[in-house]
């Protein structure tokens, strides 16, 4: 199976209590037969969450380590075109549908590619559902 995945996702796998059977059962399809595909941001969204949990004492340069080194591993492909629609079909879709950028660029990849979004984000769901774009977990 192959999906969009966002960061919210990405880092309920970090974080313990934002794990959800659903999410973790998305981890074992990567970690399977799944492959992820990634807006160009997603590296920087995560590394920085990453950073920001360091800073708050939520997590050591370690873990952060850990989990980068677990990403790494798994079937998760940046997209190239990402940035080239950031200022036209991007920001139409943030427009119309009130969303930041980042998450419209989300959205924007699993529209262009007809795939299923992988986000824990309400509004982002919301804006996928009136497109028309399924969204995991279920």
């Amino acid at each position: 199976m192959e999906f969009v995945l966002d960061s919210s996702v990405t880092m309920s796998w970090f974080f313990d209590d934002e794990a959800t059977a659903a999410t973790d059962k998305l981890l074992d399809r990567l970690n399977s037969d799944g492959r992820a595909i990634v807006a160009a941001h997603w590296a920087l969204e995560v590394s920085n969450t990453l950073l920001m949990a360091e800073r708050r004492k939520r997590s050591t340069v370690a873990e952060s380590s850990h989990f980068i080194a677990i990403l790494d591993a798994l079937p998760i492909e940046a997209d190239q075109e990402t940035a080239l629609r950031a200022s036209t079909s991007s920001m139409e879709l943030a427009r119309a549908q009130g969303l930041t950028l980042y998450d419209s660029a989300y959205l924007e990849l699993a529209m262009r590619r007809s795939l299923p979004l992988a986000t824990l984000d309400k509004q982002l769901r919301a804006a996928a559902k009136k497109a028309g774009v399924s969204c995991l977990p279920k």
